[in-house]
C-alpha cells in the first residue's frame, strides 16, 4: 500500500496537469447529476476550486502566484457556503465572478508554463487540454455572473424565458471556445453577445498560438 501511495504521489508530481484535466472532465460529467440537489453545486464547486489551487501549486514551473490563487478561491468558497446554507443568493454574481477570475488566472499561469521553454513535455501536452477546460469553465462562470446581473441575457429553444442552468451555460462555453457553433443556447442582450464574441476570439487565438506551438515543438523533437 505504501509503495502504491509513493507511485501515485510521484505520478502527480510528474504530470500535475493530467490530474487537473481528469478532475475537470469528471466534474463536467458529474455536475448535471447533482445540479438539482441542494448540496451538489456547493460540493462540486468547492472541490473543483480546491483541486485547482493545489494543482496550480504542483505545477512548480508556472509563474502563477499561490497567494493570488488562494486569495481568489477562498472568498468564492465562503460565498458558495453562504448561498447553500443561508440562501444568500444575492451573492451569486460575486462568487461566480471570483470563480471566473480564478479559472482565467489558472489558465494564464498554465499558458505561461507551456510557453516558458522550447520543449514540449508530456505534462505540457496535458496542460494544453487542462488550459482549454479552464478557459471554458471561466467563461461559463462569467456567463453565470452576467445572467445574475442582467436576467434574460441568454435564451434557448426550450423554456426560453427561464434562466439558463450552469450545465447549459457550460455547453455554450465549450461550443464557442471550440468554434463548433452555439447550439440551442444563444446570447440575447448586447453585453452577452460581446462576451461570447470574446470567447470565440480567445478560442481561435489559443489554438493558433499555444496548441499549434506545442504541436510544432513535438514534431521537431521527433525529427531529431
Amino acid at each position: 500500500m505504501q509503495v502504491r501511495h509513493r507511485r501515485l504521489l510521484a505520478l502527480t508530481r510528474r504530470h500535475p496537469s493530467a490530474i487537473l484535466l481528469i478532475v475537470q472532465l469528471a466534474g463536467l460529467l458529474l455536475y448535471p447529476l447533482l445540479e438539482s440537489t441542494r448540496i451538489g453545486p456547493l460540493a462540486l464547486s468547492g472541490f473543483g476550486v480546491a483541486v485547482l489551487v493545489v494543482t496550480t501549486r504542483m505545477v512548480r514551473r508556472t509563474p502563477g502566484l499561490m497567494w493570488l490563487s488562494v486569495g481568489l478561491a477562498l472568498p468564492a468558497i465562503v460565498m458558495l457556503v453562504l448561498q447553500a446554507v443561508w440562501h444568500m443568493h444575492w451573492l451569486q454574481p460575486w462568487s461566480a465572478g471570483l470563480e471566473a477570475l480564478f479559472y482565467f488566472y489558472a489558465a494564464g499561469s498554465l499558458v505561461a508554463y507551456m510557453m516558458g521553454d522550447m520543449q514540449a513535455t508530456t505534462d505540457e501536452l496535458f496542460a494544453a487540454g487542462a488550459t482549454f477546460t479552464l478557459l471554458a469553465w471561466g467563461f461559463a462562470y462569467a456567463y453565470v455572473a452576467l445572467q445574475a446581473v442582467q436576467p434574460g441575457s441568454f435564451s434557448a429553444a426550450v423554456n426560453a424565458e427561464q434562466p439558463r442552468t450552469w450545465t447549459e451555460l457550460m455547453f455554450l462555453s465549450f461550443a464557442l471556445l471550440s468554434s463548433t457553433g452555439i447550439g440551442d443556447v444563444i446570447p440575447v442582450k448586447p453585453l452577452a453577445r460581446a462576451l461570447t464574441a470574446l470567447e470565440m476570439f480567445v478560442g481561435v487565438m489559443y489554438l493558433a498560438a499555444v496548441v499549434s506551438r506545442l504541436i510544432g515543438l513535438t514534431l521537431l523533437r521527433r525529427d531529431r
